[in-house]
């Protein structure tokens, strides 16, 4: 586990008042768009409808899995094994779900739909429900304090209403053994509570039919627990392990996406999100989910384009560009707390002495090994 340093965990050359003027966005994310897209091949941000094909491999893989399961009586290691795959296969259909409801596969609407069911059906999200969490509430108001659905939020919150500091204790950074387990279930039940709860209040979901999404969710839930009762005692291996896998799987790069980040006021996604490395082979079975700062900048982009982008980064933004390695960043995650004092500080509400600077955490996420790193050219090469 990485250990911050004093400067990096503390406070010390401005008060809470000056820290909370900085700007830490520039008004210049239109430009830099625009400079990338000059840059690069025109085909690089172009819809790619072949890639479809991956659901009918992924859910070849799942129900060969299930099936295994529920016919063959296999030993117990074999069920977990199994588990795994089925869990890890979940979770990477949930990523290119996520690329074909930004449109990134292109397709007429029932059919992003349809894949939509299939990505995020497993976690209880319908995929109407989430093109307003995600491509309007959350891509709208990308780490912009209580404003963004997909994060802790800011100090003001917790005053305001104290007793939701409870679920803090549930947090990464907070201490408690109870932490430790949050990725396991965390996005399923953090998906519940906007759509029980924040799809409520917030203005993006106006017009949007919470009953209908509720009722599916619903039936979601009822098909888990259907296989779960179909599976007898083999249900730890069909329905827990997969579900807690899945989990695991996409809350390591989502809860990573933005919650290292300061708030930035101009939603440019090199200030307020970041991307993680991870080897080459779990990266193309993950979509390049890692690329996370280059979705933001592009969300219809196909994924697989995803490593142009960050090669005109690397290039031309790297004191601005951060992406650290995905196991670095899980584990800053747990050591740093999760409310905003204000844009550029994380403060322990149980310990207010306890507070990471964002600004300068930045350095540990830019390790010193990314100096060892061979340039990259400003010239990206096409790729097929």
């Amino acid at each position: 586990m990485p250990h911050l340093n004093e400067s990096e965990r503390t406070v010390a050359t401005t008060s809470p008042t000056e820290q909370a003027a900085v700007t830490f966005g520039n008004a210049d994310e239109a430009e830099l768009r625009a400079s990338i897209r000059r840059a690069l091949p025109a085909n690089t941000f172009e819809p790619r409808r072949w890639r479809y094909v991956w659901f009918v491999v992924l859910q070849a893989v799942l129900w060969s899995g299930f099936a295994a399961l529920l016919w063959l009586e296999l030993p117990w290691w074999a069920q977990a094994l199994i588990g795994v795959g089925l869990g890890h296969t979940l979770g990477a259909q949930g990523f290119l779900a996520h690329e074909a409801l930004h449109g990134a596969l292109g397709g007429p609407r029932w059919l992003q739909n349809a894949v939509g069911w299939l990505g995020f059906g497993p976690f209880l999200v319908p995929p109407e429900f989430w093109r307003r969490w995600h491509n309007q509430a959350h891509h709208g108001h990308t780490n912009d304090g209580d404003k963004d659905p997909d994060n802790f939020g800011t100090l003001r919150r917790y005053q305001k209403n104290p007793k939701v500091g409870a679920f803090l204790k549930l947090a990464p950074g907070s201490g408690s053994w109870l932490s430790a387990l949050f990725l396991t279930y965390s996005f399923v039940f953090h998906a519940q509570m906007v759509l029980w709860l924040q799809s409520k209040h917030r203005r993006e979901f106006e017009g949007f039919s919470r009953r209908t999404a509720i009722a599916q969710s619903l039936a979601c839930a009822a098909l888990w627990l259907g296989l779960a009762a179909l599976s007898g005692w083999t249900a730890w291996a069909t329905v827990l392990l997969p579900l807690a896998v899945a989990n695991t799987l996409v809350q390591s790069y989502i809860l990573t996406n933005h919650f290292l980040r300061p708030m930035a006021v101009s939603n440019n996604p090199l200030d307020n999100a970041m991307s993680v490395r991870v080897p080459a082979p779990l990266d193309a079975l993950h979509f390049h989910f890692s690329h996370h700062v280059e979705h933001h900048l592009f969300p219809g982009m196909p994924s697989h384009r995803a490593p142009r982008v960050r090669a005109w980064l690397l290039a031309n933004e790297p004191a601005r560009y951060v992406c650290p390695p995905h196991w670095l960043a899980v584990a800053l995650l747990y050591e740093t707390p999760r409310v905003y004092r204000d844009a550029r500080t994380l403060v322990d509400l149980g310990a207010p002495g306890r507070v990471v600077d964002l600004v300068r955490l930045q350095a540990a996420l830019q390790p010193a090994e990314r100096e060892a790193e061979q340039p990259v050219s400003p010239c990206v090469p096409a790729v097929p």
